[in-house]
């Protein structure tokens, strides 16, 4: 009732205005800022709460606690989360910016439960649906489930326990030789294997047959996509399909591994785009149903062979690709996607026309052209850096070196196809390991050809950022355990 006593907000202008006065404190705690990077620019009192802090101290509204204190060695996201909810600092920083003893809204890329103690205990309201709902969805075999409810097509599959390889064949024969096989819980690769024999089979058992149930699907020729939405009271925004870099061996060890995407105008053809549009208003509206409200992401893949579009899999929060969707041009002249999330949690009545605004922005004139790299450490190797290239605006020299040209946390600062915004993950005095998070390069155009091919402008920005990293090789025997454990890292965004 308190809501309706408020007022209404009408259109894009109003919600801008009702964001440029906002007085309630919001963060968003995680392990980098990267994936609401610029947020803070459209929401006042909107800080950020990282573990890494990637700017070295110079960004303006993010706060990192200068002092480690004791911990259990953090195995996830969540366990960053957990430790700064409770760190000093953090705490003292909270309550410094409390209203009228308000202690605000926390956003999280990853938590679990124990989280939402530590932020309650805080005062702090978690926007986002609840940590049981946001694991149940993320489970790749509820989400199949899901997405036939929602009448959106997902690659030929089947979902059972696997007693051994005789097994497999016997449960998936309809699926022909060549099988993907996805554990519930996993990302970048990690837990997605391909099986075409026995030896395939062999490597990846141990993870295969200790789970009660795994999604195994027919392999196909594909593309990969990325594409965000929101589920509001309205129904479900839809931001514009983007490509999505696979398993590129310059930017990951992992065959299957997410390492980039890219938006431009026109990503693939005519129907495609309203095709995965339209799948995602109808999952976005499934999860609805489900209980969920708020930002999501879906990845799609695309038959080659045939043009069909598949539902690949759900991440029911923000995610990897939000920089690059709340950045482009049409989120820079509306707002950005994630602004409507904010809406959903902030106890305010607004309207919008929904379709209106889909349709607007899956607009090629409403788009402007931009790609982003995740660079991984690709060897099996553990080093220790000694020098790291800084977060901020690179340029490229004709002798394709590069240059720091100054640090900025604004990848719209980036002119031309010369300079790149770069954010340092890994530091100086961190370790490299296989799967290790250097950064994200973020450039203007395209980096694949129309046949998802690496372009030769990102390969020699992918090499040129790579050596400005020095690192000296460990010997593991020389380390001590907890060493050993903080080397053995996980995915950061």
């Amino acid at each position: 009732m308190e809501a309706k006593s408020k007022k209404t907000l009408n259109g894009i202008e109003e919600i801008k205005q009702y964001f440029k006065s906002n007085k309630t404190p919001i963060y968003f705690i995680s392990a980098t800022n990267f994936n609401l990077l610029g947020i803070d620019e459209w929401i006042s009192n909107f800080k950020y709460i990282s573990h890494i802090d990637s700017f070295e101290g110079l960004h303006p509204n993010l706060f990192s606690p200068k002092e480690e204190v004791p911990h259990d060695e953090f195995q996830s996201i969540e366990d960053i989360n957990n430790y700064l909810l409770v760190h000093p600092e953090v705490v003292d920083y909270v309550k410094s910016r409390s209203v009228n003893g308000e202690a605000g809204k926390a956003l999280f890329l990853m938590f679990d439960e124990k989280t939402e103690e530590n932020a309650k205990a805080l005062g702090l309201d978690v926007c986002f649906p609840s940590a049981t709902l946001r694991t149940f969805l993320d489970n790749k075999v509820n989400t199949n489930r899901i997405a036939e409810k929602a009448r959106v097509a997902c690659v030929p599959y089947v979902l059972s326990a696997v007693e051994d390889y005789t097994h497999l064949r016997s449960v998936s024969k309809k699926l022909g030789r060549d099988l993907v096989v996805q554990t519930p819980f996993g990302d970048s690769g990690h837990t997605t294997f391909f099986i075409s024999d026995e030896a395939d089979f062999d490597l990846h058992k141990e993870e295969i047959l200790s789970e009660k149930e795994v999604k195994i699907m027919k392999r196909i020729n594909c593309f990969g996509t990325a594409i965000e939405g929101c589920v509001t009271k309205h129904g479900t925004l839809v931001a514009p399909l983007m490509t999505e870099l696979v398993g590129f061996q310059e930017l990951t060890p992992y065959k299957g591994g997410w390492c980039g995407n890219e938006i431009y105008g026109n990503a693939f053809n005519a129907d495609i785009r309203e095709k995965a549009k339209k799948y995602t208003q109808q999952f976005g509206d499934q999860l609805r149903k489900e209980g969920y409200k708020g930002y999501f992401e879906l990845d799609f893949l695309i038959d080659k062979d045939n043009g069909e579009i598949y539902l690949g899999e759900l991440n029911p929060r923000i995610s990897g690709v939000s920089s690059l969707t709340n950045h482009a041009k049409f989120a820079m002249t509306d707002v950005p996607l994630f602004l409507f999330h904010m809406l959903e949690w902030m106890d305010v009545p607004y309207e919008i026309n929904v379709q209106e605004l889909t349709d607007r922005w899956s607009k090629a004139e409403n788009m402007d052209s931009w790609s982003q790299l995740v660079i991984k450490h690709t060897r099996n190797t553990l080093e220790i850096v000694t020098q790291a290239p800084a977060s901020g605006i690179w340029e490229m020299r004709k002798n394709e070196k590069i240059k720091f040209k100054k640090m900025d946390a604004h990848r719209q600062s980036v002119v031309g196809d010369n300079e790149a915004f770069y954010m340092q993950i890994t530091q100086k005095d961190n370790y490299f390991y296989e799967g290790a998070d250097l950064g994200i390069l973020v450039l203007r155009g395209r980096l694949m050809s129309d046949e998802f091919e690496l372009s030769e402008r990102g390969k020699r920005w992918i090499k040129a950022i790579r050596e400005q990293y020095r690192a000296t090789i460990v010997d593991p025997g020389t380390l001590d355990i907890n060493e050993l454990y903080a080397a053995d890292g996980f995915k950061m965004m």
